[in-house]
C-alpha cells in the first residue's frame, strides 16, 4: 500500500511538472481564421483561385509526372528493394514540388471538394510512401544513388554529411508543411504519417547533443512546428528552437560563416536581413514563431530588427525583395536595380508568411500593409493570367535583351528549379484565410475581398459579409450580424495608398499629400475617424442586420524613393489603389523610350481588358501623345516586352528630391 501511495505521489509531481512546462508554452496573441470559415465570392480574388484549382494544379501534376519528379519515388522503393535507378530532375530538392502540389490541393478541397482531384492525390501520396526508408528517411536523390546525385553542385555522401547544400532537411520542411495542411483539409493521415514518421527520425538524429548541425535551407523549423500544434509533442518544437539558436553558434558547431545562408553569425545577433532571401524570410517566419510560443522577447526583438531593416532598406516598391541574381541574394541598404532586379516569387511569398505571424505577434496593421502590397504586385506578376506561365524572378524594368527568367526574357512554363510555380500553387488557394483575424473581443478586418465568413468571438458567433469590387474600387460594405446582440470591437485596417505614406519607413514617399480623406459609416450614420496603429476601430454594441461602409477614394499617385536609393534618383512610380503600375513598349511604340513623369500630369482611368482580364489602365496626354499604363502584375503576357516601373521625371525640384531620407 506504501509504495502504492509513493507511485502515486509520483505520477502526480511528474504531471505537475510537466503542466507546468507546458504552461510557459503560448501561441500567437492573435488568432487566424481558418480558411473554412471563409467563402470567397470576390470577382478579382474568385477567378485566380479557380485557376490554380482548375488548371494550375493539373499543369504542375503533368510536369512532376513527365519530368520524373514523382516516379523518383518509386524508383528510390525498387533501389531500397534491391533494384537499380537513376534519380530523374536536376534539384536535389525536386521532391518537395509534389509536396507543394498537395498542400495546394488540400487548401484547393477544403471550399471547392473535388473528388477525383482528392483520389489522385491519395493515390500519388501512396506513391510517395513507396519511397521512404524503414527508418523514416525520404529524400529521393539520396536513396536512389547518394553518391552521384544528378546535381553537381551537391557532393555525394552519407546522410546529412553536406546540410549546408543538400536540401534533405528542406525536402522534410515540405513534406511536414503538406502534411499538416492535408491532414487538416481532408481529415486523412497517411501524408501525416510519413511526415511524423520523418519528424520523429529529424528527433533521434538531430534532437541531442550529438548531432549540432543545422540545416542549409531553412522551412523544416516551420514546419516542424506545424507538426507540434497537430501532435503536441514538444520534441518537435524543441527541435525547430535548437535549429534556430545553433544557426551561426560557432561556440556550438562549426559554422559555414557563410551570410548567403544566414549562418554568419547566431539568429539573435542578426539585425540586417542578408543572403539569400527565400531561405531567409523562411527563417524569419520560424523565429517569429519562436517569439510567440515562448514568449521570447530576445527572438521578438530579432525579428523586429530584422523586418525593419529589410522594409525600410531593402524591398521593392512592389513589395519584392531580393536585389541580387547572384545567390538569389539581399543586395546592400538601398541597393535595389531594376534591370537586374531578382524579386524571386517564392520569396514574395515567403515574406507574406511572415509579415503575417509578425501581425499575429504584434497586432499592428504596418506588416498588412507591406503584405497588402506584395499580393497584388511582387506575387500576382509571377503567374501569367492563363495561369501556365510563370516569372521566377520579377525585374522592375525589362530591355527585351537581358535573359533574367532563367534564360527567358518573359514567363516560361516551367523551370528545372520549379519552387516558384508549385510555391503560388500552395499560397494562392490559402489567401481567404488572410481577411480576418480575431483577439478576444476584436475582430480585424485586414484584407477587402467579396466573402461571407462565419466567425466566433468568446461573447457570440458572427456572420460577416464583404461586398465591394475593392481593387478595382475603394468602396465596401461590410455587413456585421451577430448571433446575439453583443459588444465587441470591429479594426478596419487603412489601407496604405489611402494614407500619405506608401509604406512604413521612409525608403518611399508620395509626391503630393492626399486632398481628401476616407469615410467610415455604421447603418448611415457617418463617424469620426481615428485610427490606432492602422486601423480604425469600431467598438460598440453590435446587432443583427449592422452595416459598415467604407469609402476609400482612389487616385492615380506618385511615387518616389528616397535619395540614398542613387538609381532612382529623379525617378517617379505610379501608383493607384493597391496597384503599383508600369508601362510596356507594346502599349507605347513611339514614345516608350522618351516617355517622362512630371508632377503637373493628369491622369485618366479607363477600364478594359487584357488578355481576358478585367483591369484598370492609366493613362495620361504629353505634347500631343497619349501614354498608357497597366498594373504592373499584368505585364508580360504579350510576349517578350519592354518595360518599365520607373519613369525619369521632369521639372522635380532637386530640393524636393534631396528632401527625402
Amino acid at each position: 500500500m506504501k509504495n502504492k501511495l509513493l507511485l502515486i505521489v509520483l505520477i502526480l509531481l511528474l504531471g505537475m511538472q510537466w503542466s507546468k512546462k507546458k504552461a510557459t508554452l503560448s501561441d500567437y496573441p492573435i488568432q487566424e481564421v481558418k480558411l473554412n470559415q471563409v467563402i470567397l465570392t470576390d470577382s478579382f480574388w474568385l477567378p485566380r483561385i479557380q485557376l490554380i484549382q482548375n488548371k494550375v494544379i493539373t499543369h504542375a501534376f503533368e510536369k512532376c509526372q513527365s519530368e520524373g519528379r514523382i516516379e523518383n519515388f518509386i524508383t528510390a522503393h525498387q533501389v531500397m528493394n534491391g533494384g537499380t535507378g537513376t534519380t530523374q530532375g536536376k534539384m536535389p530538392f525536386d521532391d518537395t514540388d509534389v509536396y507543394k502540389v498537395l498542400e495546394g490541393v488540400a487548401y484547393s478541397l477544403v471550399n471547392n471538394p473535388n473528388p477525383q482531384l482528392e483520389q489522385y492525390s491519395d493515390s500519388i501520396i501512396s506513391i510517395i510512401a513507396l519511397g521512404q526508408e524503414p527508418d523514416g528517411y525520404i529524400t529521393t536523390w539520396r536513396t536512389i544513388d547518394p553518391w552521384h546525385p544528378t546535381s553537381e553542385w551537391v557532393p555525394g555522401g552519407e546522410r546529412w554529411s553536406h546540410l549546408e547544400i543538400s536540401h534533405e532537411l528542406y525536402n522534410s520542411g515540405h513534406l511536414f508543411e503538406a502534411a499538416a495542411a492535408y491532414h487538416w483539409a481532408t481529415g486523412k493521415d497517411k501524408l501525416l504519417d510519413i511526415a511524423l514518421k520523418n519528424a520523429d527520425l529529424l528527433v533521434d538524429v538531430f534532437g541531442n547533443d550529438n548531432h549540432n548541425a543545422v540545416p542549409g535551407h531553412q522551412i523544416v523549423e516551420t514546419g516542424l512546428i506545424k507538426l507540434y500544434h497537430i501532435t503536441g509533442k514538444e520534441d518537435y518544437l524543441h527541435l525547430a528552437k535548437k535549429f534556430l539558436d545553433l544557426r551561426g553558434d560557432s561556440t556550438a558547431r562549426q559554422i559555414w560563416g557563410a551570410s548567403n545562408i544566414q549562418d554568419h553569425q547566431p539568429v539573435l545577433q542578426q539585425d540586417e536581413a542578408v543572403g539569400h532571401a527565400v531561405r531567409a524570410v523562411y527563417m524569419y517566419a520560424g523565429m517569429t514563431d519562436i517569439a510567440a510560443i515562448y514568449k521570447d522577447s530576445d527572438y521578438r526583438n530579432a525579428v523586429e530588427k530584422l523586418w525593419e531593416n529589410m522594409t525600410h532598406h531593402k524591398m521593392y516598391i512592389t513589395g519584392g525583395i531580393g536585389a541580387r541574381h547572384h545567390n538569389e541574394e539581399f543586395g546592400d541598404n538601398h541597393e535595389l536595380p531594376n534591370l537586374t532586379a531578382y524579386s524571386e516569387t517564392c520569396a514574395s511569398i515567403g515574406s507574406i508568411y511572415w509579415n503575417d505571424r509578425m501581425f499575429r505577434l504584434t497586432g499592428d496593421a504596418k506588416y498588412y500593409s507591406i503584405i497588402e502590397r506584395t499580393l497584388y504586385n511582387g506575387v500576382l506578376a509571377g503567374i501569367s493570367l492563363d495561369g501556365t506561365h510563370f516569372f521566377y524572378p520579377n525585374p522592375l524594368e525589362c530591355d527585351g535583351e537581358f535573359a533574367f527568367n532563367k534564360g527567358s526574357c518573359t514567363r516560361e512554363e516551367w523551370f528545372d528549379c520549379s519552387c516558384c510555380p508549385t510555391n503560388l500553387i500552395r499560397f494562392i488557394p490559402a489567401i481567404p484565410s488572410l481577411i480576418y483575424a480575431t483577439h478576444g473581443d476584436e475582430l480585424y478586418i485586414n484584407l477587402f475581398m467579396a466573402n461571407t465568413a462565419q466567425l466566433e468571438l468568446p461573447q457570440t458567433k458572427i456572420k460577416i459579409e464583404q461586398v465591394t469590387d475593392y481593387p478595382i474600387e475603394g468602396k465596401i460594405k461590410i455587413n456585421v450580424s451577430p448571433e446575439t446582440a453583443s459588444e465587441f470591437a470591429v479594426k478596419i485596417r487603412v489601407p496604405h495608398w489611402a494614407t500619405n505614406q506608401p509604406v512604413p519607413g521612409s525608403l518611399y514617399r508620395y509626391s503630393t499629400p492626399l486632398t481628401d480623406t476616407y469615410t467610415v459609416s455604421i447603418n448611415k450614420e457617418t463617424m469620426p475617424i481615428e485610427s490606432e496603429e492602422g486601423y480604425i476601430t469600431l467598438n460598440r454594441q453590435w446587432k443583427e442586420g449592422d452595416e459598415i461602409e467604407l469609402n476609400f477614394p482612389m487616385h492615380v499617385r506618385q511615387i518616389e524613393a528616397s535619395n540614398q536609393v542613387l538609381n532612382l534618383a529623379s525617378c517617379t512610380a505610379l501608383e493607384y489603389g493597391p496597384f503599383i503600375y508600369c508601362a510596356e513598349e507594346v502599349d507605347n511604340p513611339d514614345c516608350f523610350t522618351t516617355l517622362t513623369l512630371s508632377a503637373e500630369d493628369n491622369y485618366k482611368i479607363y477600364d478594359d481588358t487584357l488578355r481576358t482580364t478585367f483591369v484598370r489602365l492609366v493613362e495620361k496626354e504629353h505634347n500631343g501623345e497619349i501614354y498608357h499604363f497597366i498594373p504592373y502584375y499584368t505585364w508580360a503576357n504579350r510576349g517578350v516586352n519592354k518595360m518599365k516601373v520607373w519613369l525619369p521625371t521632369i521639372n522635380n525640384s532637386p530640393s524636393e528630391h534631396m528632401a527625402l531620407k
